[in-house]
């Protein structure tokens, strides 16, 4: 189905049927990305008295106790609630699902301690103010990505000074495909979070960070349609599924 909308004077199409998944699945066992030492997602049948939820063993139907932490087992998307004492949940603070979106291809900087980092320069070229979204696709790019071990590794981060320019220019959502965007290892400070909510002193309580997505090379640089899909949850965060819509002009 063709859809049609116009955003800051300009007329786009985009089909439904014509997307990009930029989500991890979230698998039993170790198949999945994993990061901050959390454990590996638990599949299990559930079981009451002589009932048992899987098929395969016998049950009428499957039924599963699924465990597992948003945070480190897949592609997430968070909210403000993830650094502060306010309760704020994502169910309750993502408002906009649907945004105009912007693709942008980074390397970081290879600092002197060996950190991996990307700076507010790298965003110089481009045009933050026609957007509501960001992902950054960290360049080499390479599948491993998707089921990628991170903790120990001291992945690529975000300076707060890059997450801070997001906020001064309103974007609302921003996609990465790295653990997080702060240092693994900080002393808790998590400047870059802070910086992209504005917590505490003037708190961004509708915009989201989803880190560990996943961006195919296929995916060329440039604007899309961005949805973000998430499960219902009370908390901080959820697992969610960030998919694309390529633009056409007209």
């Amino acid at each position: 189905m063709e859809f049609q909308f116009n955003h800051n004077g300009q007329a786009y199409t985009f089909e439904s049927t014509k997307f990009h998944d930029l989500s991890t699945p979230i698998r039993n066992g170790s198949e999945n990305v994993n990061a901050y030492y959390l454990e590996d997602p638990k599949f299990e049948p559930f079981r009451a008295g002589d009932f048992v939820g899987s098929v395969k063993q016998g049950g009428a139907c499957n039924c599963e106790d699924i465990t597992f932490n948003a945070h480190g087992n897949g592609t997430h998307t968070e909210c403000v609630g993830h650094i502060s004492d306010g309760g704020q949940t994502i169910n309750g603070c993502l408002k906009d699902f649907t945004t105009m979106a912007l693709v942008v291809s980074l390397t970081p900087d290879q600092m002197d301690n060996g950190d991996k980092l990307l700076s507010k320069d790298s965003l110089a070229q481009y045009d933050l103010n026609v957007i509501d979204s960001l992902i950054v696709r960290t360049l080499p790019n390479s599948t491993d990505k998707k089921t990628k071990r991170y903790s120990g590794t001291n992945p690529t981060y975000l300076s707060p000074e890059f997450t801070a320019a997001l906020a001064a220019n309103n974007i609302k959502h921003l996609i990465v495909d790295l653990p997080s965007v702060d240092r693994e290892e900080d002393g808790g400070l998590l400047k870059a979070h802070h910086a992209f909510w504005q917590y505490p002193d003037n708190p961004r309580t509708t915009s989201t960070i989803t880190e560990l997505a996943y961006i195919p090379d296929e995916v060329a640089d440039g604007q899309y349609l961005l949805q973000i899909q998430i499960a219902a949850f009370e908390s901080d965060a959820s697992p969610s599924k960030p998919i694309l819509y390529p633009l056409t002009e007209i």
